[in-house]
């Protein structure tokens, strides 16, 4: 099993480079072109999911990692910081529903395995897996 570990800082104008990453390690993986372009939008709804904390701002940092193994992508995003201090220009979350958010349905439509939860520091963390 291959593991590829990206720290990223929680800036939205990131969330680019992660979706070509997601994209390019999906189609080395062995995943058609669209099932790779299924997991870089899951990839890209889980990042939002994980570094928009509502009205309190962004996450500063959160990492995506990739466990790549015959046939299959467990891909398991995390906020990996303590606050949320980038301040946001907008704050479009601030009426976001907490249950039936469009992009946890999207993540759950495009991959097989989802799980949503918070790790023993309380951060958030979105794992994904989807086989071949």
């Amino acid at each position: 099993m291959d593991n590829l570990k990206i720290s990223i800082p929680g800036k939205p104008e990131y969330l680019t480079m992660v979706r070509l990453a997601a994209t390019s390690i999906a189609s080395m993986a062995g995943f058609d072109i669209e099932a790779a372009e299924d997991i870089k939008t899951a990839v890209s709804e889980a990042c939002k999911n994980v570094a928009c904390h509502g009205s309190s701002g962004f996450s500063t940092k959160y990492e995506i990692e990739c466990n790549v193994d015959k046939g299959s992508i467990e891909i398991i995003v995390r906020d990996d910081c303590d606050c949320h201090t980038l301040e946001k220009t907008c704050k479009p979350c601030l009426n976001c529903p907490e249950e039936g958010d469009l992009g946890i349905i999207v993540i759950k439509t495009l991959m097989d395995d989802v799980e949503f939860g918070r790790d023993d520091s309380g951060h958030k963390f979105v794992k994904m897996g989807k086989k071949l």
